[in-house]
């Protein structure tokens, strides 16, 4: 098999494969989050077109969020009882088949079908549950750096190709840009399809940073029934304080991000009269700086108490959204929104990541996430929705900017009634070269 050839011949060269694993989900991960951001500029394509209001592409875009985080402790069970590539080259079946038919849609109802239920499915079925899945299987050292590349990739493929689609849809219509999303995925899948394995005694390792010598132990019958493995994972997580608490904070983070800034920053910016390629880059901008601003909160999450990170992250991005209005969109102010917010777009998923393997375990870590990462989702649909609705009805975006900048100030203090983690004993990983 390829993987068994590429993990011997890396072996050789002291190259772990674990690292060819972060690749090939960097890459899947990159692609189908640009499926996630890429409605955010067609609102304005399909109003003109079938004379849809903001409302109802927003209800659309909301049950797509809302789904998308549903899926994702289902997901994490998935993966445990089918593997990781089956899944997702499943999940990337399911957006490209959306994505097709709905080069064909007339009526708001098939929007909400494809756009919402089909997509919302299939772009669930990994999520960010696939980020986390791989760190704690695959890495013992750097797993918070790991986390943060991973979700650097999910948060920076929602924005770097809006530009691309944009400039398409301004001269090609918006069908030519949705099927370029459709080429690239499937480019995405074969990557995965060659080289993505499940566990690393798949390829006869052991997890990078772990130098143990005895027996590594089976892992755990994948025969439970998937509803019965995710909802009882609900169910005994929810018996703690610390799951509230971060799913209360992750559904602020996907209010702030994802269901308000990535889908309507772009209407909003052409309300104010700037042109919606300028509005894409400014998108744009913000995932490169997202890049570095995630993968540095993952090193900092090895090193550091993750609870005053997320105090920092959730404070800092608050202040930025109640400032936004006051930057009279000009270049200058949004170049300093774009900088600031996008330093800190979704550095908070590495400290939450590792607050949930403290303290829930790592064998159980995806499906814990899995569920709070359903709070992040549903704080996106609930400001996708709502923020659409207040455009609709005072004609202006700023009433959902304050109230979610308001809500991240709340979630700072928040963070902090987590206790502090207990010290967990591990043998010392000797040093292992990347």
């Amino acid at each position: 098999m390829i993987s068994n050839w590429l993990a011997s011949t890396l072996a050789r060269r002291n190259i772990h494969y674990g690292w060819v694993m972060v690749g090939v989900t960097f890459l899947a991960a990159l692609i189908s989050a640009g499926t996630v951001g890429a409605p955010g500029v067609f609102i304005v394509p399909l109003q003109k077109e079938f004379g849809w209001s903001t409302a109802e592409i927003s209800s659309a875009l909301s049950i797509r969020f809302i789904l998308f985080g549903l899926m994702a402790p289902f997901a994490a069970a998935l993966m445990n009882r089918y593997g990781l590539r089956n899944v997702t080259l499943a999940a990337q079946l399911i957006v490209v088949s959306g994505l097709v038919a709905s080069l064909f849609m007339t009526q708001v109802w098939q929007l909400m079908l494809l756009w919402g239920v089909v997509i919302g499915i299939g772009t669930g079925m990994t999520a960010l549950v696939l980020g986390a899945t791989i760190a704690t299987r695959w890495f013992v050292a750097r797993r918070g750096l790991v986390i943060g590349m991973m979700t650097a990739s999910v948060a920076t493929g929602q924005l770097a190709f809006l530009p691309l689609l944009a400039t398409l849809t301004e001269h090609y219509g918006w069908r030519v840009a949705l099927g370029l999303v459709c080429v690239v995925l499937g480019v995405a899948a074969f990557a995965v399809l060659m080289v993505m394995r499940d566990r690393p005694s798949d390829v006869g390792l052991r997890p990078f940073g772990d130098e143990g010598t005895a027996p590594l132990p089976a892992p755990p019958p994948a025969n439970t029934p998937i509803m019965a493995a995710a909802l009882g994972t609900l169910r005994d997580s929810s018996k703690s304080l610390a799951f509230w608490i971060l799913f209360a904070t992750f559904f602020v983070c996907g209010a702030s991000t994802n269901g308000l800034v990535q889908v309507h920053l772009i209407p909003m910016c052409l309300d104010y009269g700037i042109p919606q390629v300028q509005a894409a880059s400014l998108l744009a901008a913000m995932g490169i700086f997202d890049f570095f601003g995630t993968i540095i909160s993952g090193w900092l999450s090895d090193r550091f108490d993750n609870r005053y990170l997320l105090f920092w992250y959730y404070g800092l991005r608050g202040l930025s959204l109640i400032w936004l209005p006051y930057s009279d969109f000009t270049f200058y102010g949004l170049s300093v929104f774009a900088m600031f917010y996008g330093l800190d777009w979704i550095a908070t998923v590495p400290p939450t990541v590792r607050l949930t393997a403290q303290r829930f375990g790592a064998e159980r870590a995806n499906l814990v996430f899995g569920w709070i990462f359903a709070g992040h989702q549903l704080g996106a649909g609930a400001a996708a929705f709502g923020a659409g609705l207040s455009r609709t009805i005072y004609s202006s975006y700023l009433p959902a900017f304050f109230i979610a900048g308001a809500l991240c100030v709340i979630a700072s203090g928040l963070v902090l009634a987590i206790s502090r983690p207990q010290p967990q004993t591990q043998p010392q990983a000797k040093p292992v070269a990347a």
